[in-house]
C-alpha cells in the first residue's frame, strides 16, 4: 500500500467572484510522480500555489506528513520538506552552481544570523550542497556560473537547489518549457531518479513527457478534478478525451508512445 506523503482536503481558492480552485481532495503517494494536467485556466498553478504556501485557500485542508500545514507560510512548509520550482527558473546568475546550491542548503540553519564564518566552512551545509549538485548531475559544473550553462541545466540546478534543503516533496511548475528533446531526456532522467526517495508533484504541458514519467495524473479542468487514475485510465477516460483534448485532438494528444 502506497504511503500518503502530501493531501488535500475539499480544497477550495476564490478569487472575488471567481472559483480558481473548487473541493479538490487528493492523495500523493511516496516514491510516485504524480502529474497534474489541464487546460490554460484549469487551475493547476493555483493549486501548486496552494500546497506551496504561496496563496492562502479560502477553504479545505493541504496535510503534509499527518501536519495541516495550511494556512502556514512559505518558509516553514519548506522547513516542514516541501520543495517548489516555478516556471520562470529562479537562481542567481552571478554565483556558481556549487553556491546556488550552498545558499539553498543554508536555508535549514537554525538561524541566518551567521556573519562570520564563511559559508564553505559550515561543513553540513557544504556536505548537502554538494550532494544535491550530484544527484541533479552537475557536480562537474560545480564551479561554473549559470550565466555558462545550457537551459536545460538551469533546470537542473534549480532542482538541485531544492534537493539541497532535503525536500520530502518536490512541485515542480512546468520543468521541461523551452526544452529541446536531448535536455528533456535528460530531465526526465532526473525526475524518475528523484523517485527513489521523493514525492514529486508535476505540472507540464509535454504529454509526451507526462504519459512517459508520471505514474498518476489528475487532469483538472474549471479548477476542479475531472479525473484521476494511471496514465492508460486517463488515456481511455471519454470524459478527459471530450473536456481536456476534444475529439478531433485524441490521436494526437493522447495516444503517445514516447518522445520523438
Amino acid at each position: 500500500m502506497n504511503e500518503t506523503v502530501l493531501q488535500t482536503r475539499s480544497l477550495t481558492k476564490v478569487f472575488g467572484g471567481l472559483i480558481a480552485v473548487k473541493d479538490v481532495s487528493l492523495e500523493f503517494s511516496k516514491g510516485r510522480i504524480h502529474a497534474i494536467i489541464g487546460p490554460n485556466g484549469a487551475g493547476k498553478t493555483t493549486l501548486i500555489n496552494l500546497l506551496s504556501g504561496d496563496l492562502t485557500a479560502s477553504s479545505g485542508q493541504v496535510i503534509l506528513k499527518g501536519e495541516d500545514i495550511t494556512s502556514q507560510p512559505p518558509y516553514k512548509i519548506s522547513h516542514r520538506g516541501l520543495g517548489r520550482s516555478y516556471q520562470k527558473t529562479n537562481i542567481f546568475p552571478e554565483f556558481s552552481c556549487l553556491q546556488n546550491c550552498r545558499i539553498a542548503a543554508q536555508s535549514r540553519l537554525p538561524t541566518s544570523m551567521k556573519f562570520f564564518r564563511a559559508a564553505q566552512n559550515y561543513s553540513d551545509v557544504e556536505a548537502r550542497a554538494l550532494n544535491a549538485l550530484q544527484l541533479c548531475g552537475l557536480d562537474h559544473r560545480q564551479d561554473v556560473p549559470p550565466s555558462e550553462i545550457s537551459h536545460g541545466e538551469r533546470r537542473q540546478l534549480e532542482i538541485g537547489m531544492m534537493l539541497a534543503t532535503e525536500p520530502d516533496v518536490l512541485l515542480l511548475d512546468e520543468p521541461l518549457a523551452g526544452m529541446g528533446s536531448e535536455e528533456a531526456e535528460a530531465v526526465i532522467d532526473l525526475l524518475k531518479q528523484l523517485t527513489t526517495n521523493h514525492t514529486l508533484v508535476l505540472i507540464e504541458h509535454d504529454m509526451d513527457a507526462v504519459f512517459q514519467v508520471a505514474d498518476v495524473l489528475t487532469v483538472m479542468v474549471n479548477g476542479r478534478v475531472l479525473a484521476t487514475g494511471t496514465p492508460d485510465e486517463i488515456r481511455g477516460n471519454k470524459d478527459v478525451q471530450s473536456a481536456y483534448l476534444g475529439e478531433d485532438d485524441l490521436d494526437l494528444d493522447l495516444n503517445v508512445g514516447g518522445r520523438s
